[in-house]
This record gives structure tokens, C-alpha cells and sequence, in this order.
């Protein structure tokens, strides 16, 4: 059957925009965004110019992000994206170690550890991106980091029946901040890539009852939304790009949430937000909304645009088909140019951030590799 013009937009949109992550974005990290005397990605480029911007200091989830963006690089430069993703996995375990066990959240500008508490995000992400380096390299150095920090997990942040604490102390134990949807939400995502490299069976189980957990604890019982706070705590907030987030995570996994309030749930939260939380015309997502559905944060943020195009990708559906060509083609127009991306556009669609951080490659690479497929990429020369 011959493609329609929304099929052959959408096409031509999608490989637009990997050319211009393969050809714009990833160079910049293994070039200027990379500071060789760490060893480590920079915190931020300048929008303007794509030049580093003056260090403050250099986070661990940070470098794992960058790890897990050049461990799954389909692009033509793939075999020195490997090398890349070889020099960053042994930054991170040289860099990040915490004297405890572990891993501190950041180190400063002279590698001397700076903020030193252990964070339940940061962890997920050192999971996350050394489950994708040892897929790409079978580095069995990479089984045992994440071997240790689920260990290090479930001892110093598991709270019972799915619940995490977010942030412990420096000595691993006291707490710092309870628990907050994020976090968790990053967990889950480490601990699906884990589980292909590692116990399946156990994996599975903790991810049930990580659903289990959101369902009581952060669920809005009105909404069917995921909240960022307990839902007992007050002053809390939806984020319409965590709900295309879980929707994703959930989607993605069926055979783990399958009858699960959760994945119950989430078509109710992701129409939810759609209806609320993106704006017609230019198909932005906002920040955040309060529990009846009024924008608190109109500021669009580049990860939610990604969470969202990924979320209408896996629907599956030809009218989420036509929405995903619509929204695409919104993004490619506002938030990319010749030199990277905007990261946050205000409620009027004004650039509200100068800034191109480390950490947004990861949300571009896992959108796009959940768009439809164009043509694969020629090898290097």
C-alpha cells in the first residue's frame, strides 16, 4: 500500500531530526562538550555558541547519562562512539566513588568530591547506563557495578512495598529527603534495562511491586495521574511529561506490569495531560499542572516535547500516528537549530534557558530510538 503524505512527513521528519542529532549533538560531546583532562563531559554548552560553559561541577548521573547516550549510538560514528562510552565508563567508576561504597552525587572543578550524600536518582542512572555499555561492550566490569549499587539500593534507600527514599545522608543511612516520584520513576527504568543483563526473575518482582507502590502512594485517585509527591503530602503537582514517561516505561514492558493497577492507569493519565497539559497549535507540553488540571508551570521544557513524542510513538494508533507527525514537526521548528537545541521555551514559546546541558542527549537518543525506523546508518569510512 502506498504511503500517505502524513506517513511520508513524518519520515522525512524523523530522519531530519536523527541527522541532526548524529550530525550536530553527539559531535559536540565528544568534541568541545568534553573535557579531556577529567575525562568527563561538561555540564553545559552555551546555546549561543556551543562552547562550554565555566564548570561548577561535574555530577555523576550526569556522566551516566552521556555513557548510556554512547553506548546506544546507531550513528555512522558508532565504533568511536564505543570508544567514547569506554573512556566515560571508566570516569565514572574512577571519579564518582563514594569512600563508603557507592557513589557521591558530584565532584568539583578540581575532582575533589563536592556534594557527597548518596542519591537515589544518581544511582539509578549509574544502573541505567552501565546495563546499556555492557549490552554494547560485554564489559564484565559492568555486571559488577550494577550488581553492587542495587545491592547498595535496596539497603540504603528501600523503604518496603516499593517505596524509596530519595537522598540518605553521607553515611548512607540517615535520611535526607523521602520519597518523590522521580527518583523512583528512574528506577524503574534502570532496573528494566537491568533486568536483561542480570536476574530477571528478581527484577520482575521488584518492579511489581515498585507498581504496587506508585499505585498507592502517588496515584491521584481523581486523576489516575502519577503525582510527584505522596499523595498524602500537600502542595503536590502533576507533570504531564512524567505521565508520558511512565506510560512509556509501562508500554514498554508487558510482560512485567501486565495486570497491574498501573498499567491500569496510565492511558487515563496520559489523556489526562494531553487534554491539560499540552498547548494546541504548537503542541507544547507544559511543566507542571495542579490537581484539577490548572497550569502551575507553563514553561515547556525540551524532555517533556521528547517524553511526549515517544509516548505517541509506541500507541500505536493511526490517529497517535498523526498527532506524533503534528507534534514532531512543532519540535523540529522550536526547539532545534544549526547548533543544538533550546531547552526551555517560556509559556509564549520565548527560549527562557541559554544553556545546552550534558544530561538532554539521553532524553533525545530515548525518544528517537522509539520513533519509527528510516534507513540505517552507512558504517564509518
Amino acid at each position: 500500500m502506498p504511503r500517505t503524505g502524513d506517513d511520508a512527513a513524518l519520515t522525512a521528519t524523523v530522519a531530519r531530526l536523527r541527522a541532526h542529532y548524529d550530525g550536530v549533538v553527539l559531535p559536540a560531546w565528544l568534541a568541545q562538550g568534553f573535557n579531556p583532562r577529567l575525562g568527563l563531559p561538561y555540564e553545559s554548552l552555551s546555546s549561543a555558541d556551543a562552547r562550554p560553559l565555566p564548570p561548577q561541577r561535574y555530577r555523576a548521573m550526569a556522566c551516566a547519562r552521556q555513557l548510556f547516550v554512547f553506548s546506544a549510538s546507531r550513528a555512522p560514528a558508532a565504533a568511536a562512539h564505543a570508544a567514547h562510552a569506554a573512556l566515560l565508563f571508566e570516569s565514572l567508576r574512577g571519579r564518582f566513588r563514594h569512600p563508603a561504597g557507592g557513589w557521591v552525587y558530584s565532584i568539583g572543578p578540581d575532582a575533589a568530591p563536592l556534594e557527597t550524600y548518596h542519591d537515589l536518582y544518581t544511582y539509578a542512572f549509574v544502573v541505567f547506563a552501565c546495563a546499556a555499555y555492557y549490552r554494547q561492550s560485554r564489559d564484565a566490569r559492568a555486571l559488577d557495578l550494577i550488581g553492587e549499587t542495587v545491592t547498595l539500593i535496596e539497603s540504603r534507600f528501600g523503604l518496603g512495598g516499593g517505596l524509596y527514599r530519595a537522598q540518605t545522608q553521607d553515611d548512607g543511612a540517615s535520611e535526607r529527603q523521602g520519597p518523590l516520584q522521580n527518583p523512583i520513576m528512574h528506577l524503574t527504568e534502570a532496573y528494566l534495562a537491568a533486568r536483561e543483563a542480570g536476574d530477571t526473575a528478581w527484577y520482575d518482582a521488584a518492579l511489581r511491586r515498585i507498581a504496587h507502590g506508585m499505585s498507592t502512594h502517588f496515584m491521584d485517585a481523581a486523576t489516575r495521574c502519577i503525582c510527584e509527591l505522596p499523595t498524602a503530602e500537600t502542595g503536590n503537582r502533576i507533570e504531564p511529561g512524567h505521565q508520558f514517561e511512565w506510560y512509556a516505561l509501562v508500554r514498554g514492558a508487558p510482560g512485567v506490569f501486565d495486570g497491574t493497577e498501573l498499567a491500569a492507569s496510565v492511558p487515563r493519565a496520559v489523556d489526562y495531560a494531553q487534554r491539560h497539559g499540552v498547548t494546541a497549535g504548537v503542541q507544547g507540553v507544559c511543566a507542571s499542572l495542579d490537581l484539577a488540571g490548572g497550569v502551575i508551570d507553563g514553561t515547556q521544557r525540551i524532555w517533556a516535547q521528547t517524553e511526549y513524542a515517544r509516548c505517541l510513538a509506541l500507541q500505536g494508533s493511526e490517529a497517535a500516528a498523526a498527532a506524533l507527525s503534528r507534534q514532531l514537526a512543532c519540535f523540529e521548528q522550536r526547539f532545534l537549530h544549526e547548533r543544538g537545541w533550546y531547552e526551555c521555551l517560556d509559556a509564549g514559546g520565548q527560549v527562557a534557558r541559554a544553556d545546552m546541558p550534558s544530561t538532554t542527549p539521553y532524553h533525545l537518543a530515548s525518544c528517537y530510538a522509539a520513533l519509527p525506523p528510516g534507513p540505517e546508518p552507512s558504517p564509518a569510512s
